[in-house]
């Protein structure tokens, strides 16, 4: 059970052992932690019913708590007016909280599933390099795949390519226009395809720039990209053996990228995925009456009698037959309820793209694509920019590929990890392990900066504050998990046995402050999954550092001559150090030994 479920159990007993409805019992953090760390503002809202001053209620219901036993789990209870209960959490009660989450594989977390949820992140066009924008689909993605697994759910995570479409013709019309003596453009030929490709990455993500821009200028070129398309939807064996090659070797190069950030997808589906199911779903929307003629397209009209806003039709297939983005996403949610039948499906998309997806729910929902009670929710990003307020983008202005971004921070970071080994007087230094390191802190880096922003909310990349090791930063963080790791090392180097040690009744200030963090992370990690918002796995670890810091430097621990306390700090700080690792772990980063 969270902490402060468990201490609002008591304070329901309370309200309604003093004759009043419990509705109102909460026990929340306090908004004035000078003052208590926890209160209660129940009997504020109950006054007018009651016909009392919220005063009078506040001190029934505080004399009904301590009747109940009440001082064994808050040390403090005080009534001030006009009716707030102030409450401290009493010590014993604290650590024996502690100790059950230690005991807990989940640390006090409470399984809410097991649903069967589908997360779509990622979404990269294959052919084209990763670039700035594929970033926050993937690291938040991941990061929400994580949270819902760590609650207990069934997820897969689904890439869901961009590889169906003009983009694969105008790619192999230029292949066609600069090769046409390759034997997949033999119509006549009956052999075996060559299982290398006739183009490397590099080649590949030059051709398509190269094609797209003609096919704006030369409509004949663009009617063959076309006429390519066609062919390759169609079947024909060469533009199929083409496009496999195109998927080979982008998906590997994607997968590199991906590898880089610790985003791992479970299904590497795309668009042509689908593609075969398409004729079937249409006809069945046309047959039952959901989808209509409109202007030459084929529409699901989506449009709400409570809608106040302009709602367009759902367009299944354009005026000329041919199936789009609409098609491809209907067909994908019906294939997921055939394959997975998911009570949740959730897209981890860019924010201006929220009318679109919108109209795919309605569309879904109302021809019955997928069942009424299945959640599909939208996730929507805001922007990567630099810090002009823009778009983040290279020194020469274009567009930053994700590979580019990363070795930038690498690099920013493993300067400033050989500069502080120099400062400190070490002079021999490791640079296959610092550069290991840098890796490491580089991520955590690229990640927090990324997660610690609300979602919708656009950001600005700023290399210089992301890869610094102060403030709310993802290396501040792993800075502080480093100093645990040295303490707890260098208490089994004296002798110790960190497995020897128990969680005790917190004494001074800054450790009680450190427990009741602690004790906070159940509830945390709950409303990160709900509000599918990782944003609060940062907010949370971040606050855990800061109170594990203010202990540390008001705390003589290893030399402490205490032995007894001296366990009790350490066995604070090795929970300290699961919570934190699993909280990265959430985040999808990891936390080298030293730094």
């Amino acid at each position: 059970m969270e902490f402060l479920a468990s201490v609002s159990e008591i304070m329901k007993k309370a309200f309604e052992q003093a004759g009043y409805p419990s509705d109102n019992a909460g026990v929340v953090i306090s908004n004035r932690p000078d003052l208590c760390q926890l209160q209660c503002n129940g009997a504020m809202a109950l006054a007018k019913s009651a016909h009392k001053a919220p005063f009078v209620i506040a001190e029934e219901v505080a004399a009904a708590l301590r009747d109940l036993g009440g001082e064994k789990v808050f040390s403090k209870i005080e009534v001030v007016k006009p009716g707030f209960l102030n409450l401290d959490a009493a010590p014993s009660f604290v650590a024996e909280y502690l100790r059950s989450m230690q005991a807990d594989e989940k640390l006090g977390m409470e399984k809410c599933g097991p649903k069967k949820i589908i997360i779509d992140y990622g979404g990269p066009n294959v052919a084209k390099p990763l670039h700035v924008g594929h970033l926050r689909s993937a690291v938040i993605g991941e990061s929400v795949k994580r949270i819902a697994r760590f609650a207990g759910h069934d997820v897969t995570g689904d890439i869901h390519m961009g590889d169906w479409g003009l983009q694969m013709g105008l790619i192999i019309c230029e292949l066609k226009e600069r090769k046409p003596e390759l034997v997949y453009f033999d119509e006549s030929f009956t052999g075996e395809y060559p299982k290398e490709a006739p183009f490397t990455i590099s080649e590949l993500e030059e051709i398509y720039p190269t094609a797209s821009g003609k096919s704006k200028e030369d409509a004949d070129y663009k009617a063959e990209a076309m006429a390519c398309t066609k062919k390759l939807q169609d079947g024909q064996r060469g533009y199929r053996a083409l496009w496999d090659h195109i998927m080979a070797v982008s998906v590997a190069d994607m997968k590199k990228n991906y590898v880089n950030l610790n985003v791992d997808f479970d299904l590497w589906n795309g668009e042509s995925t689908v593609h075969d199911r398409i004729p079937a779903m249409v006809s069945r929307l046309r047959s039952e009456g959901y989808a209509h003629e409109s202007e030459g397209a084929l529409v699901i009209d989506v449009k709400e009698e409570t809608d106040t806003k302009e709602m367009p039709p759902c367009m299944v297939l354009k005026s000329d037959g041919a199936s789009l983005y609409n098609t491809t996403d209907l067909a994908t949610l019906e294939m997921r309820r055939e394959q997975a039948d998911p009570d949740q499906v959730i897209y981890v998309v860019d924010k201006r793209q929220s009318l679109y997806f919108e109209q795919i729910f309605r569309a879904a929902k109302k021809s019955h694509i997928v069942k009424d009670e299945t959640k599909l929710d939208f996730l929507g990003f805001g922007t990567v920019n630099g810090k002009d307020g823009k778009p983040y983008k290279t020194r020469e202005g274009g567009v930053m590929r994700l590979s580019m971004l990363i070795e930038q921070i690498r690099e920013a970071m493993l300067k400033k990890i050989i500069e502080n080994k120099e400062n400190s007087g070490d002079t021999d230094i490791d640079r296959a392990a610092a550069e290991q390191t840098a890796n490491m802190v580089a991520l955590a880096a690229i990640k927090y900066g990324d997660l610690s922003n609300q979602a919708s909310k656009d950001y600005i990349f700023d290399v210089d504050r992301f890869t610094s090791f102060e403030g709310d930063t993802g290396p501040y963080i792993l800075y502080t998990m480093v100093r645990i790791k040295s303490i707890l090392d260098r208490y089994e180097a004296q002798g110790g046995k960190v497995s020897d040690t128990v969680l005790g009744e917190a004494e001074g200030e800054d450790e009680i402050a450190l427990s009741l963090q602690l004790t906070g992370f159940a509830k945390m990690a709950r409303e990160a999954f709900e509000e599918l918002a990782p944003h609060k796995v940062c907010a949370y670890v971040y606050d855990l550092a800061n109170a594990l810091n203010r202990f540390y430097h008001s705390t003589r621990i290893l030399a402490e001559s205490d032995a007894d306390r001296q366990k009790r700090y350490i066995a604070l700080l090795a929970l300290t150090e699961r919570v934190f690792e699993t909280g990265i772990e959430l985040l999808g980063f990891e936390c080298p030994d030293r730094m």
